[in-house]
């Protein structure tokens, strides 16, 4: 019997030995859709995981499986969604923009298989979309990092240098400056490939350079490479913003909040939707209105954050909900 998970490094025996499509199962039982990660490995703690625990609740609460892969190669985005779009699973999600090319493709050859992807815009009558306004989350992080500051200097490490990862630095920079205007807020990306995503030692320089420039806040938002900038930052004794999960476990008094994307939300409900009949294709944007998006509070980083700091965030969280604070980023 073919298991019905793959870890990443059996994966990429059986993708290099040009087996993958044998790895996949050979017909989908009622209720197993599929999850296809992006780079950065399922066990990132940020945005893949947060799918996972998405589909893990899904299955849980009703009893079915559902398939999952790690990808390792772009030629593998195609291969796996051909794949599973051949077997008719009930849903196939990609979790992340990456798999846009090959989904496009796909959902065009199979135009009778359901698909849905996180991140991004697929204007077909058989996807999904499930999008994320992450600059209002990224704005209340900002006015967190600038009231923490003691330095009046910030930092900001991304990862794959994207018009997404952009608006989530134009969120955190927007809500700094909304609290004070003078801050200065240091900006680096990572990289131009998707290799941006998984390099934790190039997060750690990239996090150091900031701190030796006077950072004293970093918001990481660069996937397995923001966990070494976490790291780096907690060595120095500063203070870092995690992304996508909770990652205020990860270096409990050192991890300011966390802008939470509740990708696990998007993957339960596009996943419990298609189960129960209720799914439909076409755009879902999630903000904080649709509590698509948050900042963390737990027993980790309570002790950073002030009653001034807390009730500073909600106002200006209830004033975006009622449309009286715009947020700007783009």
């Amino acid at each position: 019997m073919i298991p019905s998970r793959l870890t990443r490094r059996a994966f990429g025996r059986l993708a290099g030995a040009g087996t993958i499509l044998l790895a996949l199962p050979a017909r989908a039982e009622e209720g197993e859709a599929a999850l296809v990660y992006d780079y950065g490995g399922k066990w990132d703690k940020s945005f893949n995981e947060a799918a996972y625990n998405g589909a893990e609740r899904f299955k849980k609460e009703t009893g079915a499986g559902y398939r999952e892969i790690e990808i390792s190669s772009e030629s593998q985005r195609e291969q796996v969604l051909m794949t599973f779009a051949r077997r008719g699973v009930p849903l196939i999600i990609g979790v992340g923009f990456g798999h846009q090319a090959a989904m496009t493709k796909a959902a065009q050859q199979y135009p009778q298989q359901r698909f849905a992807i996180i991140d991004t815009a697929i204007d077909l009558p058989n996807v999904q979309s499930i999008i994320f306004r992450e600059a209002e989350g990224c704005f209340l992080v900002g006015m967190l990092a600038a009231m923490a500051s003691k330095s009046g200097t910030i930092g900001f490490v991304g990862g794959m240098d994207i018009p997404l990862v952009r608006r989530v630095y134009a969120g955190y920079a927007e809500g700094a400056h909304y609290i004070n205007p003078k801050l200065e807020v240091l900006e680096t990306m990572t990289g131009t490939t998707p290799a941006a995503w998984t390099d934790p030692a190039r997060g750690a320089e990239l996090a150091r350079s900031q701190l030796d420039r006077g950072a004293d806040v970093i918001f990481a938002a660069a996937g397995a490479t923001g966990l070494g900038a976490l790291q780096a930052v907690a060595d120095a004794g500063k203070l870092s913003i995690g992304v996508d999960s909770n990652q205020n476990p990860l270096h409990p008094g050192s991890v300011l909040t966390s802008m939470m994307k509740r990708v696990d939300t998007a993957v339960y409900q596009s996943l419990k939707s298609a189960r129960d009949g209720s799914w439909k294709a076409g755009v879902i944007s999630l903000g904080l209105k649709e509590d698509g998006l948050d900042w963390a509070l737990d027993d980790n980083n309570r002790p950073l954050i002030t009653p001034e700091m807390q009730a500073r965030v909600q106002q200006a969280k209830e004033d975006i909900l009622a449309g009286r604070l715009k947020v700007q980023a783009k």
